[in-house]
């Protein structure tokens, strides 16, 4: 395997259900391991609740605040705060402010990244906005979560 170096203008960038998600590691570069990307989530952002039966995820707030719903709580998270989320694990997360929030996002082992690339929309690095999410794009995400491992719940999880 070879250094993997991302300048803030390189990375894979994909608009997944209207947040950004910008690739910094993927599975192919780690050897499988992990996949770290940046989220730029708007307001209004987040997927829905969800559980991932193969990969920890864990999050780190770089600006702004993200709502994590986990296990039915919720926990107002402001830039600096760091989230985990076990195997197994119901979660969400929704930018329920009024300004954009950036986070690190990484799940070990990697994988999931495959379900992003082969739902989301392609973007040009560095973009600031993604289109928002089509029924198209929404129905995608649904038919192939379980291929991923991702169990989608009803709202409120």
């Amino acid at each position: 395997m070879t250094p993997t170096i991302r300048t803030p203008a390189e990375g894979r960038t994909i608009a997944v259900v209207g947040d950004i998600y910008r690739f910094l590691a993927t599975g192919k570069e780690t050897n499988g391991k992990y996949a770290t990307f940046e989220a730029l989530v708007p307001p209004g952002g987040g997927p829905p609740p969800h559980v991932h039966s193969r990969e920890e995820e864990s999050f780190y707030v770089l600006e702004g605040e993200v709502t994590f719903t986990v296990n039915g709580e919720r926990i107002v998270a402001t830039a600096g705060t760091f989230a985990n989320m076990p195997v197994g694990t119901p979660h969400a997360f929704k930018n329920e402010s009024a300004r954009p929030a950036r986070m690190i996002i990484s799940v070990a082992p990697a994988g999931v990244e495959e379900m992003f690339f082969e739902f989301g929309v392609p973007v040009a690095p560095g973009a600031q906005t993604a289109p928002p999410p089509t029924e198209a794009e929404i129905k995608k995400l649904i038919e192939i979560a379980p291929k991923y491992g991702i169990t989608l719940l009803p709202p409120g999880h």
